[in-house]
Order: C-alpha cells, then sequence, then structure tokens
C-alpha cells in the first residue's frame, strides 16, 4: 500500500526536542511509558469488551511483550491491546501531546456508565508525550498497530526530526507493536545498552513490577557456538517459554488478610535495601473524590546517615501502579524521614514526565494525612506492644522530637506519642500525660533539665532541691531537646520550666520559705552578693542567693528567657553567631563555703583570699553544670595556691 509523508508542525518539532533533550532526566524511563501505554491499551480493551461484545476479540490473555534483538539492535514493546485505527495514529500519535487515554476516561464518564467510569481510573496516560521519549534512545522508531475489530492496520514511522510517514497494512495483529532501532552503543556504556536482558529486567523490575498485566520477554538464545545453541538451532523461537519480568504483586492494593508478612517482608526488603525485617507495617487506603493507598514501614534500627544532610527519605510515588519517583519529599515531612514504603494515587498533578509533582493542594491532603497516621500508630504501640514501642522510641525519638520545631498541625500528636527519661525511674521513660497525672499537690509546672548525658543531668547542682523534695523532673539529653523546649510553651495546661533557668522556687509549700526568714538572709549577705557582682561584672549579670541548691555551694543559672550555653553552641557551630550572653550565679547560704567567703569579706573585703575565694567558687559552679571555664589555667594556679597554704 502507499506511503503518506507528513511534516510535524513548528511547534511540535519544537516539543518533541524538549520532549527528547530536556524533560527527562533518566534516559531508561522511555521503556517505562511505552510499557504504560501498552498497560493503557490492554485496559482499554479490557473496558471496551465490557461495554461492546461485538467485537469479537480473546481477551483472556492480554499481555505485554520485549523483545530484543542484540544483532540488529531493536527493541520492540508489543501488546495485544485495543490498538489505533488509522485517522487515530493521526490525531493520537501524529500530534503531540493529545492524550488518548485522557480522552478515552472522558468518554466513558460522559457515558454515565458507572462501573466502566471507575475502571476508566485506572488508567494511566495523562499527556501523551511519553512515547516520543522513545527517541531519546533510538534514531528510528516504527509503530504498528490495528484497532480491534479492524480488518486492517496503520504503520507509522519517524527518525524524530521533521517528518513521519504513514501507511495502511493488510495485515498486522490485533494491538500495537514499538519497535525501536536503537542509537549504538559506547562500548564503555554497557548501562545503557537496550538490547541487553539484564538491563531490560532491571527497568521493568524498577518501574512497571506491579503494573496489573504480565510483562513477558521471550527467553535468551544460546550463545552462538555452544552446544545448546546447536541442538537448538532448528527450535522454533515460539518454543521457548517467555520470562514472565514483574511480579503484579502491588500489595496495598490487595486485601490486608490475603497478604502473609512475609510479602509485606520482601517488598520492605526491595523498597530499603535492609535486610532486617520492618518494626511496624502500616496501610492506609483514602476513598472519596481523591483516592490513594498506602503501605508504609517502620524499620526496626536507625541508618547510619539518618542525620546527615544528604539522607534520602524512603517514600516511593505510584501513580496507579506505575512508579514515579523515589524518595519522594512532598509525601512525608522530614521528622519522620526514616520511614519508608509505598503511595499508590489514582490521580496526581505530574509534569509531563512525570517527574516532577507540582504542589497542589491534593499533594498537601496526602501529607498530613499520612503524617498522622504515623504518629497515632507511634502513639497505640505505647499500650498494644511496650516493646515496639521502646525499640521505635530509642531509635527514631530524636528525630519525631524534630517536628516539635517545624509541625504545629502536630505538635500535639507528638507530645503525645513522646517519652522522656525522668527522675521518677531510671529504667523505664515516661509521656508527659503521665508525669502530669503524678505530679504534687499544689505542682504548677512541668520541669526539667536538658544536658549531655543523663549522669551529667542527675548530678547537676541545679537538682539538688527537686531531690531532696521528691519533685520529678524530665532528663532530657537529645540535642534537640535544647530546641523544642524553647517553642513548645505548655503541656495540658502546665508550663514546661527548666529548672537551671530563672529565679526558682518549688511550688510545693514547704519549700517556700516565710517572707520575714528571706528578708533576714538578703540582709545578711547584701554586701557578699553586692561585692560578689561587681568583682565578677566580666562574667556575670548578677549574684544572688539560691532556693535550689542544698549540697553544693554555688551553680550557675541563666536568665529566664537567655539562651542556654549549650544552645548558644549549637547556634555557633551552624555558623550563627549570638552576642555573648551573662549568666547569673547562685549562692548556697546555708553551705560553710559561703557563709565563711561571707564573713571574711565581712571583716576584710580588700582581703587577696576574699577575692581568689570568689573567683574559684564561680568556677567551680561552672565545671559542677559540665560548663568551660574561661581561663582554665588561672583556676588551676588559683586552686593550687590555696592547696598549698592548707597543707
Amino acid at each position: 500500500m502507499s506511503t503518506e509523508t507528513f511534516e510535524f508542525q513548528v511547534e511540535a518539532r519544537q516539543l518533541l526536542q524538549m520532549v527528547i533533550h530536556s524533560i527527562y532526566s533518566n534516559k531508561d524511563v522511555f521503556l517505562r511509558e511505552l510499557i504504560s501505554n501498552a498497560s493503557d491499551a490492554l485496559d482499554k480493551l479490557r473496558l471496551a469488551a465490557l461495554r461492546d461484545d461485538a467485537l469479537g476479540v480473546d481477551v483472556s490473555d492480554l499481555h505485554i511483550e520485549l523483545e530484543a534483538d542484540q544483532q540488529s539492535r531493536t527493541l520492540t514493546v508489543r501488546d495485544n491491546g485495543i490498538g489505533m485505527s488509522y485517522d487515530e495514529v493521526i490525531k493520537l500519535i501524529g500530534t503531540i501531546a493529545n492524550s488518548g487515554t485522557a480522552q478515552f476516561a472522558a468518554e466513558l464518564k460522559e457515558a454515565k456508565e458507572a462501573k466502566d467510569a471507575s475502571a476508566a481510573e485506572g488508567l494511566i496516560g495523562q499527556f501523551g508525550v511519553g512515547f516520543y521519549s522513545s527517541f531519546m534512545v533510538a534514531d528510528e522508531v516504527v509503530l504498528t498497530t490495528r484497532r480491534a475489530g479492524e480488518a486492517e492496520g496503520t504503520r507509522w514511522a519517524s527518525s524524530g526530526e521533521g517528518t513521519y510517514t504513514l501507511e495502511r497494512v493488510a495485515e498486522a495483529p490485533q494491538g500495537t507493536a514499538v519497535m525501536l532501532k536503537l542509537r549504538p552503543v559506547d562500548t564503555e556504556d554497557q548501562l545503557h545498552d537496550y538490547t541487553s536482558a539484564w538491563k531490560i529486567r532491571e527497568i521493568v523490575k524498577r518501574y512497571s513490577d506491579f503494573i496489573t498485566w504480565p510483562i513477558r520477554m521471550a527467553a535468551e538464545a544460546p550463545a552462538a557456538g555452544t552446544e545448546d545453541a546447536e541442538e537448538g538451532a532448528d527450535e522454533a523461537p515460539a518454543a521457548r517459554e517467555p520470562e514472565t519480568l514483574n511480579s503484579m504483586k502491588a500489595l496495598w492494593a490487595r486485601a490486608k488478610e490475603d497478604v502473609s508478612e512475609d510479602e509485606y517482608h520482601e517488598l520492605y526488603k526491595h523498597i530499603s535495601h535492609d535486610w532486617m525485617p520492618p518494626l511496624q507495617t502500616i496501610r492506609l487506603q483514602a476513598e472519596g473524590t481523591f483516592e490513594y493507598q498506602s503501605l508504609l514501614f517502620v524499620p526496626s534500627h536507625a541508618p547510619h546517615d539518618l542525620y546527615t544532610q544528604g539522607y534520602k527519605r524512603g517514600i516511593q510515588l505510584y501513580v496507579k501502579r506505575v512508579f514515579v519517583m523515589d524518595d519522594c519529599e512532598a509525601l512525608m515531612p522530614p521528622y519522620l524521614r526514616f520511614v519508608k514504603g509505598v503511595v499508590d494515587a489514582a490521580d496526581l498533578s505530574l509534569n509531563v514526565s512525570r517527574e516532577i509533582l507540582q504542589q497542589d493542594r491534593q499533594i498537601q491532603l496526602m501529607r498530613r494525612r499520612l503524617a498522622k497516621k504515623v504518629l497515632s500508630t507511634v502513639k497505640e504501640l505505647m499500650t498494644s506492644d511496650a516493646e515496639k514501642y521502646a525499640t521505635l522510641w530509642r531509635e527514631f525519638g530524636r528525630v519525631v522530637k524534630e517536628g516539635l520545631l517545624s509541625d504545629f498541625e502536630n505538635r500535639d500528636a507528638i507530645l503525645a506519642a513522646a517519652s522522656f527519661d525522668s527522675t521518677h525511674s531510671a529504667e523505664e521513660p515516661t509521656t508527659l500525660k503521665a508525669y502530669v497525672e503524678r505530679m504534687k499537690e499544689g505542682q504548677e509546672h512541668v520541669y526539667y533539665l536538658t544536658g549531655e548525658s543523663r549522669q551529667a543531668v542527675e548530678n547537676s547542682p541545679h537538682m539538688e532541691a527537686f531531690r531532696a523534695k521528691g519533685v520529678e523532673v524530665l532528663l532530657l539529653t537529645d540535642p534537640v531537646d535544647e530546641l523544642w523546649v524553647e517553642a513548645v510553651p505548655e503541656f495540658d495546661g502546665k508550663q514546661l520550666r527548666s529548672v537551671a533557668k530563672g529565679e526558682l522556687e518549688l511550688d510545693d509549700a514547704e519549700a517556700k520559705e516565710s517572707e520575714a526568714e528571706r528578708e533576714q538572709r538578703q540582709q545578711e549577705f547584701a554586701g557578699l552578693l553586692g561585692w560578689m557582682t561587681e568583682r565578677l561584672g566580666e562574667d556575670v549579670k548578677e549574684v544572688r542567693l539560691s532556693s535550689r541548691l542544698t549540697v553544693s555551694p554555688a551553680c550557675v543559672v541563666s536568665d529566664t528567657n537567655d539562651a542556654t550555653p549549650a544552645l548558644e553552641a549549637m547556634y555557633r557551630a551552624m555558623g550563627q553567631e549570638l552576642p555573648p550572653t551573662k549568666r547569673i550565679l547562685e549562692l548556697n547560704p546555708s553551705h560553710a563555703l559561703v557563709t565563711g567567703l561571707n564573713r571574711a569579706h565581712g571583716e576584710d573585703a580588700a582581703a587577696e583570699g576574699v577575692a581568689e575565694t570568689a573567683e574559684l567558687l564561680y568556677g567551680m559552679a561552672l565545671l559542677a553544670e559540665g560548663g568551660q571555664l574561661k581561663d582554665p589555667a588561672r583556676f588551676v594556679q588559683l586552686m593550687s595556691g590555696r592547696l598549698e597554704r592548707a597543707l
């Protein structure tokens, strides 16, 4: 039959060049797009057969077939789906970005056939340009197709330049076959040899493993000259058993009772490359105007690079079982970055290459719903499986607490799912709810202390009065704790308050001195406090009497609204210099060293030993809380002199 030659329109030529050179970042996706188109065609045939039995086609073995020929360097993607007529080829293939799938779905919806319209939601294509990605790897593309129910087929061919040819063909199998005449491959670039069976398997496994229809590839022929090749020389190619490349096991689309734990674990390993079983499996199915399914996994251990800047989040995005992208950051907030899994959406606003999500309302809704589901699962584990919860919080609690700084909507949910070390128990952490339930009568605040380790925090002089009175204190030792306690003002109506900041009085009645006793002590030490404030003025903003010390002679505290030294150090490490902040030195008026210093100051404030003792007292207070001395050499010199005179 005669062959006609057509020219692409100027705009179409430009768009074609964009598809080939700019839109797709990875050449491998051409095969994903062709398989997706083939899957669409099979879906269309199945639906058309339901609507019109007059087609008279066999739908018992719908499948996609891949055929590679290394000698001629061709790759063919073939399906026995709906196919296209001559006019449809002109309209759908000759005109770039005209989506037949979108039109087909629209027709089904207009027909108001509920059953068929629902099935149409399973169609993949949206933009109709994926076919042209073939020109990234091919010098020429030949498409041969015959629409189901018609006798005559159509052949379309183009080199991707300015023209394409069309001809009618008398004999063509039902469906569509796309043959790519592949470009030569550099001998050093075997990663892009698309006639290689292992490369084809890799792409199908990565992008199309969960496609509903079987994707088959003819078994590889034995290498020339081998015994197997000689024995099979007369064997017809069709006699070789084809290999099915995809699993077709979209576990998230199957009923929960139909999926075994082993199958979940295998999928988790495939997604995460972690050979340990997941700690917890989470399923979520959203229905309504926007439908999606998700299958999420909480790992049993934290990866070594969880806190590095380049850590990749583990959510894979699919659209109707077609892989779109790895590490989809838009679907999970950073503080849940350890969660692995799959999200399969029925419909999303994608760019033409299916590679970049547009920030629309659907994405935000999915992100919010997924985050809430993960947090509610963590909270449920508290009561349903304490051992699992303990493992999860030990491995990932530090990360989850980052959400207290960024996710204001879920702040209460994070606090409810969190647990903290406290002075209540050396073995079991506590929730904030349990802390509040144990609070002493009259206690108005939730007390906490931050530090580098539990041992350092427990031995801090700031804890002495709380330990003596049996008041529970949260022991916060993660670096992120320094940040979130400043951002979270209260829990359940109780203010969070540091035991190392501000002027502190315990809330119980026993700890409150009478005004007369307070005034008497203040007058007794007034001279010393004023003199030390002036003497140590370069380092402290004030010297005052303490109500938090029972054993130690002195401690250093931050003012109520000032940053702690640890927080200042964190900001400096991030390259953000903060103006230096002077702290407050508190003295224990019941300690012999302080009363002795007060007596010596009263007798002779100008004595050298009085000034040295004041300086040593401040240095000891810094060291007791794990701080750093401004001049360690001078401190050692003063201490050595004192010890020498004492001996």
